[in-house]
């Protein structure tokens, strides 16, 4: 058991900053803060309190799984750079995972995935199509499947995480949809002497 590789997988795209300790397909413990804010603050010391929960140090880790959203662009950001610095810094392969991907797993059947959206929208992803952005109501002949609760996502990263593994050319970005509602300012900068 204890050659099974240990991942650490978190998310903090949502109104959340959520992780989960899996070892080979068991989970060893997870953990959520529900908050709207201060999750740059809290994300550190919540995966640092899960490690040490189960006796274990941060070069225990053989990967480490992020959620890369699609959700709050900020929380996302977060949690990407974080795992991107994490796994640098330990030299383990770091493994994004979409909301969308942790939604459906362990899904038998072909669903919809969805995340709720500002403006009465959502983001979607059925089978085999790029993510959109569409309004409230949305029609599909699928079943829409939403996030479950922080714990769970984060589990669900972590799980997915295990099973992509062998497949990590390519770092984790975060996913977004649609753009930022904030601008850059149109004035000029100011002169630097």
């Amino acid at each position: 058991m204890a050659s099974d590789p240990l991942i650490l997988g978190f998310d903090t795209s949502a109104a959340h900053c959520a992780a989960a300790l899996l070892r080979g397909e068991e989970v060893l413990a997870s953990r959520v803060l529900e908050m709207t804010r201060g999750q740059a603050e809290e994300l550190m010391p919540l995966l640092e309190a899960l490690l040490a929960g189960q006796n274990l140090n941060w070069s225990d880790l053989s990967a480490i799984g992020v959620g890369t959203g699609p959700g709050n662009f900020t929380g996302i950001r977060i949690s990407v750079s974080a795992a991107r610095g994490l796994a640098l810094a330990l030299e383990v392969p770091c493994i994004g995972v979409s909301t969308f991907d942790a939604t459906l797993h362990g899904t038998t059947t072909p669903a919809a995935a969805a995340v709720p959206a500002p403006r009465d929208q959502q983001y979607v992803q059925e089978p085999g199509e790029a993510a959109k952005l569409v309004s409230l109501p949305y029609d599909t002949d699928l079943p829409i499947v939403y996030p479950p609760g922080g714990a769970i996502l984060a589990e669900n990263i972590a799980h997915q995480a295990r099973l992509r593994m062998d497949d990590t050319a390519q770092r984790p970005a975060p996913l977004y949809i649609r753009q930022a509602d904030a601008a850059p300012s149109r004035d000029l900068p100011p002169k630097i002497l």
